[in-house]
């Protein structure tokens, strides 16, 4: 949901690696003093004197370290004139301290993949790196350091206070963001909850220093702190460090005061109404709900699904399916530390009456009584989310994130409680909280209907920790994972390769992992220019239709089919139609009966009318919202400015009348025509990793697609580099407080080329990183922005690698953002990187690239795509030899060469007044 939060200080630094399971080190001696006070499947917790909190919970299975600290502080605790200072202060907290003046630079050297967000109850900073023991110990004494030596200075507020400005107006060019920020104000009288995280834009720009230091020094203590490492340590090595640094900070000499403001009971419906230009029209039906900690709110968890959740969903079934009301729906809801939210959002169809989307909203969502939950509704439900709940607590990165969740909320062992509250509720007390909290005198839409016999929900209520927590039985922990070999070598050595009969290519590799967890992909070429000419549409719609049923199993069945494999499906379809891509996550003893759906699903799909116009329905809403946005706008501009096609031709950049129209034109024969003439696996690629039966899997692949082809044969759809003149272009988009820069040059090479390894540095080095010039430019320098960056992205196969820039700003600060991009670039141009920039450059890129191959999901999409091009790891391993040869001179000449800004098509889109 795009609330006004910070979720990151980057856009792009939600790729976290995390990792839980008990291991001994006996060859550590132990120097510390500390003693573990609770265990819970793999997780321990030890407290300092101080009163750090500290949960360890180590992986050897995972050559990677994630290490998160979590304040007890969110914008809950924000007083009148202080909201958003806890997102600016988390900001702040990256500008340093007199140790460590530049954070953002030590990270980028070291190659530690950092950052922070802020939420209503919580404020955590945390970073993922390569398994380290040097980077590992930096990193505990920086934020130990950070936790009580953080400049918090006026001069770094002036400019991230306009950084942050510039975020609160990305926000609000989002519809949805705009309206669920008026809800939450709608919902809550007293409560800061209904309160932005963000901030109001005028406390942000008068926020006072002395306050923001008061508020950093009252909140960041040891005693209001929880610190987590996960994946690959030895633990008494890391319990060592840990006394050594934040074992010597002083306990706080005064608690900051308990919160007590609970709002009354809702006592009547409540509506109201945003209006702004562009977006996609929208219903939210929101509901106050327990706190996380409430044994009734595992219902509340239950309830989303059985009403958003498609294909089942009632709210999906309703209005998606049946009166094609609404495009799409879906729900957000959070387990907050205090009574909280849920709501249920419905995105208009196209042409779809508003009036009439939000009667049935609310008396689906306020059906209960009439309708009452059945027990398949509820078995379906709990099995979705305990395997989500499973899936996240395999994946490292999704438990660090639910770990501050539950520390937020008072007790990080209520992560676990709630599973248990899942797997006990019965359908009676589901049902029951159903009709207490969904209902019209709990409900804000908004709008205000005076009524005799005023039915309520129960009152909010503070909970009783201690006594939720007695009944709480922790399960066994898990076993610990031997260590994984990541290296390029390892790599090659472990994976089996092999071709089925038809042409297939297998690239299989077992290696163990937390949960027994496997991650697959399959990637098929599809077609020649001639077949696919006039077929985007109808590629994109036919990938579309592939996991809503199949010729033996309808819609639901196939989601429950998938739901019991443990399978968690993407599908993913190139613009031009020619590439589609199908990854899925499963576990070992469901990998052959998940691989068999996943063929079932690409060879006998349903393909059926209703679903196409559901699919069709989706599609022009997504158009529609982008019509509008700056983002897209720029984007579509860009590729029309770069586009060398006629109109018909895959390659084509088709305009946003020319997408709704092909949207519009797809019939159900034109899909099953396609499928029928495309779809084949002798250009394709499957290729697996983690744990299971590398041999088992080869057998049922060979079984399962070994005779599958496509009578259409694939051929590469070559692309040309553009060789338009460069060119600068202003586009309006009306009433939209951000902006945005695109500019892409095509270059005439492509990945075999001899420069590329110093143009991939140089590119980094200009806007690659938080270390960047443009980045130390434009945003922390002058804080205009954000994000701004540039990068570079090589064809594998054509001499066509697009060179970018891009960046986000107010749309007042357009001139500036202009000036400085193209004064850094000539700064940079003239005197050429430092011998410095490129030593930490060279750290940072090679340990960015050794974390990648660490992720199984990554790993497995780089063994098809090598497959594909009859390449191996080895290759991989060559680059990072080279990157790491690379001399200044290089980098330098491939700067000169290549970064001409003059040749960019650059696009400024946004409300320029």
């Amino acid at each position: 949901m795009p609330l006004f939060r910070s979720r990151a200080v980057c856009l792009t630094a939600f790729s976290l690696t995390l990792g839980l399971a008990l291991s001994l080190h006996a060859e550590i001696s132990q120097a510390h003093s500390l003693k573990p006070i609770t265990s819970v499947e793999g997780i321990t917790e030890y407290r300092l004197p101080n009163g750090l909190q500290v949960l360890l919970a180590p992986d050897e299975a995972k050559p990677s370290t994630t290490v998160n600290v979590t304040y007890r502080v969110g914008s809950k605790h924000e007083n009148y004139g202080e909201t958003g200072m806890a997102h600016l202060l988390e900001h702040l907290i990256f500008k340093g301290s007199p140790k460590t003046p530049d954070p953002w630079a030590e990270f980028s050297r070291r190659g530690l993949n950092a950052n922070g967000t802020t939420w209503f109850d919580r404020t955590n900073y945390f970073a993922a790196f390569a398994a380290n023991d040097e980077n590992l110990k930096w990193y505990l004494q920086w934020q130990a350091d950070a936790m009580v030596n953080s400049f918090i200075a006026r001069r770094h507020l002036d400019t991230e206070m306009t950084v942050v400005r510039n975020e609160m107006e990305m926000g609000e060019n989002n519809a949805e963001g705009v309206t669920t920020q008026r809800i939450l104000a709608a919902m809550y009288q007293w409560h800061n909850y209904g309160k932005d995280t963000i901030g109001a834009r005028s406390d942000v720009e008068n926020v006072n220093i002395q306050r923001l230091q008061a508020f950093y020094r009252a909140y960041y203590q040891p005693d209001n702190a929880t610190l987590t490492v996960t994946g690959k340590f030895k633990p008494d090595q890391v319990l060592d460090w840990v006394e050594q640094s934040f074992g010597k900070l002083p306990k706080s000499k005064k608690k900051p005061a308990p919160l007590y403001t609970v709002d009354p009971v809702q006592d009547g419906e409540r509506l109201l109404t945003v209006r702004r230009v562009g977006g996609n029209p929208l219903s939210i039906a929101a509901y106050h709900v327990p706190p996380g900690a409430h044994p009734d709110y595992a219902a509340i968890e239950l309830l989303n699904l059985i009403l958003a959740e498609a294909p089942s969903g009632r709210l999906h079934k309703r209005l998606v399916e049946e009166s094609k009301l609404a495009a799409a729906v879906r729900n957000f809801g959070l387990a907050l530390a205090e009574p909280g939210f849920s709501m249920l959002i419905a995105e208009s169809a196209p042409g779809a009456s508003q009036d009439a989307l939000n009667r049935e909203l609310v008396t689906v969502t306020e059906g209960f009584a009439q309708r009452p939950i059945t027990a398949q509704e509820l078995s379906r439900a709990k099995t979705r989310w305990l395997n989500r709940w499973e899936r996240s607590f395999t994946s490292p990165e999704e438990v660090g994130v639910t770990l501050s969740e539950s520390i937020a909320q008072g007790d990080w062992r209520l992560f676990f409680l709630l599973r248990d509250r899942i797997k006990a509720i019965s359908l009676d007390d589901v049902q029951r909280v159903a009709t207490e909290r969904f209902l019209p005198a709990n409900r804000t839409l908004a709008q205000y209907i005076p009524s005799e016999k005023p039915q309520r929900a129960p009152a909010p209520a503070m909970v009783n920790l201690a006594e939720q927590m007695q009944s709480f039985k922790p399960q066994p922990a898990a076993a610990p994972v031997p260590a994984f070999d990541a290296s390029p070598a390892a790599i090659d050595a472990k994976t089996r390769r092999s071709r089925l009969p038809n042409g297939m290519q297998l690239s299989l590799l077992p290696k163990p992992s937390r949960g027994q967890a496997v991650q697959g992909v399959i990637s098929l070429s599809l077609g020649d220019a001639q077949s696919l000419f006039g077929q985007q549409s109808v590629a994109q719609m036919t990938a579309s239709l592939l996991n809503k049923g199949t010729q033996s199993l309808d819609r639901e069945q196939l989601r429950d089919a998938l739901d019991a494999a443990k399978v968690e499906l993407s599908v993913l379809n190139s613009e031009s139609g020619d590439r589609l891509t199908l990854s899925w996550s499963s576990k070992r003893e469901q990998a052959q009966q998940a691989l068999a759906l996943i063929s079932q699903m690409l060879r006998q799909p349903r393909l059926d009318v209703a679903t196409l116009e559901e699919v069709r329905s989706q599609s022009l809403a997504a158009v529609q919202a982008q019509r509008d946005d700056p983002e897209g706008v720029a984007g579509k501009a860009l590729a029309s400015a770069l586009d060398l096609y006629p109109a018909g031709d895959a390659r084509h950049a088709r305009s946003f009348d020319e997408e709704v129209k092909d949207h519009k034109a797809v019939t159900a024969a034109q899909v099953q025509a396609f499928h029928k003439a495309m779809y084949g696996g002798q250009k394709a690629q499957l290729s697996m990793v983690g744990d299971f039966d590398a041999a088992a899997i080869e057998s049922a692949a060979q079984q399962l697609f070994g005779d599958w082809v496509a009578p259409t044969q694939p051929q590469h759809l070559p692309r040309q580099a553009s060789k338009a003149p460069g060119r600068l272009q202003l586009i309006a988009t009306p009433d939209k407080q951000n902006a945005m820069m695109l500019g892409t040059l095509h270059l005439p090479l492509n990945d075999e080329h001899a420069d590329r390894a110093a143009l991939a540095m140089a590119s980094y080095l200009v806007g690659g990183s938080s270390s960047s010039r443009l980045w130390l430019r434009i945003r922390e320098k002058e804080g205009l922005s954000y994000g701004a960056g540039a990068g570079i992205r090589f064809s594998d196969r054509d001499a066509v690698s697009p060179l970018w820039v891009y960046g986000i700003f107010a749309p007042q600060n357009r001139a500036k953002v202009e000036a400085a991009l193209r004064e850094e670039l000539s700064r940079v141009l003239k005197d050429g990187f430092s011998p410095r920039e490129l030593s930490e450059a060279k750290q940072a890129l090679l340990n960015d690239r050794r974390l990648g191959r660490a992720q199984d999901e990554a790993l497995s999409a780089m063994l098809a795509k090598q497959a594909d091009l009859d390449r191996t790891m080895a290759r991989e391993q060559s680059f990072d030899q080279a990157l790491n040869s690379l001399s200044l001179e290089q980098v330098n000449a491939a700067l000169r060469q290549y970064f001409r800004l003059d040749d960019f098509q650059l696009i400024f889109a946004g409300d320029f007044k």
